[in-house]
């Protein structure tokens, strides 16, 4: 059975790099150098879970993998951007001056790991085996949900936050690998969406409460707006932003038949195929 040695396999990964995150917490230069290679042993050791032999078919193919985190990461950023320029627009935030260079620095190290270790989990395992059984909507329901309900065990997580996240994240991350069949492009949208967040705009991510990135900030305003104490993930803006990434993420995949139905569904389908031969 699959399913357990690979859960068991980032599981421990997980564990052990968030171990050393925390051993090196309030040193930016070793929670980069930590960080990078937390990520990087998490793909390594990882890169050979599908069925297909060979680096290039798999869900962690070399080939254009640094394309495709690339992209992801650029979507990521100008997304969070997005929804930052339209809470500045309203006076829900606004720069106080310049913050900490190697503070961002070291943030990339940690959603790095974060970025990595919770995609491989989530799509790379969780909704990849569900959808082989359940189908690509349950499956993609689902997991996004259970998404969302991790983030509920974070400082300053509210119900609302929990379920923001599992729309933006679970839905958004989840389309973009179904879209590719390849975890490299929601691994990139992940860092990026959370580094901008965190390494550049300073702002709270998922409830974890302030950071110290690029800018010095603050935001006030409506929670529905700002997202409040858990942060511009909560806001309104942010929802509906990526929800319009969503539904275009999913059109390409339904264009590109990567739509899996349901295994009843499946096989009814293929019998009457077959009895109309």
């Amino acid at each position: 059975m699959r399913f357990v040695p690979q859960l068991l396999a980032v599981a421990a990964v997980s564990f052990i790099g968030s171990q050393l995150l925390f051993a090196v917490d309030g040193n930016p230069w070793l929670t980069l150098i930590v960080g990078v290679c937390a990520a990087a042993s998490a793909c390594g050791s990882t890169a050979g879970w599908c069925d297909a032999p060979s680096t290039d078919t798999t869900e962690l193919a070399r080939r254009g993998a640094w394309q495709a985190m690339g992209w992801g990461t650029l979507i990521g950023i100008a997304l969070f951007a997005l929804v930052i320029v339209n809470l500045a627009f309203l006076g829900s935030y606004d720069v106080e001056g310049w913050g900490s260079v190697t503070g961002a620095l070291g943030m990339i190290g940690f959603m790095a790991a974060a970025a990595v270790t919770e995609e491989l989990l989530f799509r790379g395992v969780l909704f990849r085996i569900a959808e082989e059984r359940v189908g690509t909507w349950i499956a993609m329901v689902s997991t996004g949900l259970l998404f969302g309900m991790v983030h509920l065990f974070n400082e300053h997580a509210t119900v609302w936050g929990g379920l923001a996240v599992a729309i933006e994240a679970g839905g958004m991350l989840t389309a973009a690998y179904i879209a590719t069949r390849s975890l490299w492009l929601p691994i990139g949208l992940h860092f990026g969406w959370n580094f901008a967040a965190a390494g550049i705009f300073s702002s709270e991510v998922s409830g974890n409460g302030a950071t110290s990135g690029l800018l010095q900030t603050s935001t006030s305003g409506s929670t529905l707006v700002t997202g409040g104490s858990f942060g511009p993930e909560g806001s309104l803006y942010s929802v509906v932003f990526c929800v319009v990434v969503t539904l275009a993420f999913l059109w390409l995949a339904r264009r590109r038949g990567h739509i899996v139905p349901r295994r009843g569904r499946a096989d009814r389908n293929a019998v009457t195929a077959t009895l109309a031969r």
